[in-house]
């Protein structure tokens, strides 16, 4: 009895740890939606022509640096000045660390 006990735990908490997994995926549709509302006043964020002359583009950003998500990631938890520091979550950070992935590898 113990032992069925135990075991129907331990399924339990395997199923809650994939199904945790599952929700924290990064998400680069929320990434690229989290860049159109706190990146696109200085970066240009994919078509728009939005953003200024001193930040670079999302796009460009994602052709240097997106083979290097750690970077990406590094960069959003402690960003430097002139980039303000949005306190982003760490969920936010790993959408927007998988939209400009996910850019690096569209042709």
């Amino acid at each position: 009895m113990i032992a069925s006990s135990l075991a129907r735990l331990g399924l339990a908490l395997v199923f809650g740890a994939a199904l945790m997994a599952q929700a924290a995926a990064a998400d680069p549709d929320a990434g690229k939606r989290l860049t159109q509302q706190w990146c696109s006043g200085c970066h240009v964020v994919g078509n728009s022509d939005r953003g200024t002359d001193l930040a670079p583009p999302l796009p460009e950003i994602a052709r240097e640096k997106g083979d290097d998500p750690q970077w990406i990631k590094g960069w959003l938890v402690a960003p430097h000045p002139p980039m303000p520091n949005l306190n982003l979550s760490r969920q936010e950070i790993d959408d927007i660390t998988a939209y400009l992935t996910s850019l690096n590898q569209r042709p």
